[in-house]
């Protein structure tokens, strides 16, 4: 009796995850994540979107469906990685296998199956290893340079990779046999001159320790080679810290997903500045565009970023545009350049309304000001297009939107929703 339930139980399932033929997409979208958006009250008991200028997102707030999301379930603190992974429709739980494969497969790696990935930081030790600055006073284009010098390492018959990102990031990915994410950071994470941590097994296994074991070796190398760089002597000479060791954190293994293409049968491209965005797009299928001026940074070019999504839509059905300034200035403390940057998110929209696509705008999570660091608050979140539900919502802000009509959702949820719109969706039932 229990193998005839279980197997009507199985059949069940196979048939919910068997390939549906695509629909053909209705309408395209843009989707635009502003990151680190939400806040609390800084001013008057008014939060940075409730004080800034943003005329454009009220008026599309006021003729739109509005509401509160989530990422990845309310009361938890999303992760950048996290957060829009669940808003691509992948559940966390389930999909994510550590940040390092993203920031990899953002700065252009071709990951293979089973290659463990790393974030990490050109930092700066003294001759005891002790960290004097985890990000090498912020390089800005060396990084580039003294990734050169790094590449070609082989440890225990296992390929090493070191590819440099934006400012002081750069990214490793240990490609060979026996290995296993399951290891602690090198990075120390704090300040106050910690020394650099060597990295442990945190799982019982041979593969975990040979792994701790080439990820040491690989930071003692970096130490040796990046001291005698040339362009760290030029550092020191100018009175700048010496980018002369790396840092690992991070690790993550990689597997291949199902893209959103195989999933709902529509194409999808992303416009970003940094390498951990572009590598969760790419991750789900996103075909990655490069934008001149696009930073990542306070100083991303707005226009440029709305031009690109503008001709991105004669190509693709969804069309995804990250903008990090906000996240940056949350992060600095900083209110002044939030409403800069949120200023500059009123005028993408502006340039972006009345394109032939639905114009979603929202966060990936909060970060306030007031503790410069993510937090568990819900974000807004907005859809403008033709015939959608309009609420009674006036105003694009956190509080004003908890009223409206799409109410308190999900990352995934947000995903079905868009896929609806796209005419991308099954019934269930019939």
């Amino acid at each position: 009796m229990r193998k005839a339930v279980l197997d009507r139980f199985m059949k069940c399932n196979i048939l919910k995850v068997k390939k549906r033929e695509a629909m053909p997409v209705e309408k395209k979208v843009i989707l635009v994540i502003v990151d680190g958006l939400g806040d609390r009250a800084v001013k008057d008991g008014k939060t940075p979107l409730q004080l800034a200028k943003k005329p454009t997102l009220d008026e599309l707030a006021k003729k739109g469906s509005t509401g509160l999301m989530s990422a990845i379930g309310r009361g938890i603190i999303p992760g950048s990685d996290t957060a829009h992974l669940a808003i691509f429709g992948y559940e966390p739980q389930t999909y994510y296998k550590g940040r390092g494969p993203f920031e990899a497969l953002g700065v252009g790696i071709d990951l293979r199956e089973g290659d463990v990935a790393f974030r990490c930081n050109f930092a700066t030790v003294d001759e005891n290893l002790r960290v004097i600055d985890r990000r090498a006073g912020r390089l800005k284009d060396e990084g580039a340079e003294l990734a050169k010098s790094l590449q070609g390492m082989e440890i225990e018959k296992t390929e090493v990779i070191f590819l440099p990102s934006t400012e002081h990031r750069g990214v490793l990915v240990l490609r060979g046999e026996g290995l296993s994410p399951s290891i602690s950071d090198t990075d120390p994470h704090t300040s106050g001159n910690p020394p650099v941590l060597k990295s442990k097994p945190l799982k019982d296994t041979e593969e975990a320790r040979r792994t701790a074991r080439i990820v040491n070796e690989v930071v003692r190398k970096s130490n040796e080679i990046l001291s005698s760089h040339p362009l760290n002597k030029k550092r020191k000479e100018e009175g700048k810290f010496p980018a002369n060791i790396i840092l690992t954190r991070g690790a993550g293994v990689y597997q291949k997903v199902e893209s959103l293409k195989e999933r709902y049968g529509f194409s999808s491209c992303c416009i970003a500045g940094s390498a951990l965005y572009k590598g969760v797009a790419k991750y789900v299928g996103m075909e990655i565009l490069k934008v001149p001026g696009a930073t990542g940074r306070i100083d991303t070019d707005i226009e440029a970023k709305a031009k690109a999504a503008k001709e991105a839509l004669r190509k693709f059905d969804l069309v995804f545009v990250h903008v990090k300034g906000t996240d940056n200035a949350s992060h600095d403390g900083n209110l002044e350049e939030k409403l800069l940057m949120i200023e500059k998110v009123n005028r993408l929209a502006e340039l972006l309304k009345d394109e032939d696509a639905y114009l979603i705008i929202t966060a990936d999570h909060s970060t306030p000001i007031s503790i410069k660091r993510h937090s568990s608050d819900p974000v807004p979140v907005l859809i403008y297009g033709d015939k959608v539900r309009r609420d009674e919502v006036k105003s694009f802000d956190e509080v004003s939107v908890s009223s409206g009509c799409l109410g308190h959702i999900t990352g995934v949820e947000l995903m079905k929703i868009i896929v609806d719109l796209m005419g991308c969706g099954h019934m269930v039932g019939s």
